[in-house]
């Protein structure tokens, strides 16, 4: 689910090489991002399950609801990653709640392909 312009002025931003994993399948999670640049895979069990690039977000399950991360994210190139806490997700869906439908269309979509929807990836 693509997120326009939602992040290039974070306060928080990773550099991750290629190659670098964000977080593992099972992590903890307080935290979701953003692609301000690059792209990133999500992996279910060495599964690639969808290929996200800039403007994207992943890892919004945590936020949402603290649950343990459902897949992998590993950066496919060299990326930029806006760290999103949820006291900023938060202000995010307050002040633009659009961001809110956009960030539940994306928890669908990740969900759907993830194949644990029981429909096909």
């Amino acid at each position: 689910m693509n997120i326009s312009g939602f992040f290039r002025n974070a306060k928080e931003v990773l550099h991750v090489p290629a190659g670098t994993v964000v977080f593992e399948q099972g992590d903890p999670g307080e935290v979701m991002y953003g692609i301000v640049d690059g792209e990133v895979e999500l992996r279910v069990s060495d599964r690639l399950i969808a290929t996200l690039s800039t403007d994207d977000i992943f890892g919004e399950m945590a936020v949402v609801d603290h649950s343990p991360r459902m897949a992998s994210a590993v950066a496919k190139v060299d990326s930029e990653l806006a760290v999103i806490d949820q006291r900023t997700f938060l202000f995010l869906v307050h002040e633009t709640p659009t961001f809110a439908l956009s960030v539940m269309s994306a928890m669908a979509n990740h969900f759907r392909t993830s194949g644990v929807a029981g429909e096909p990836s």
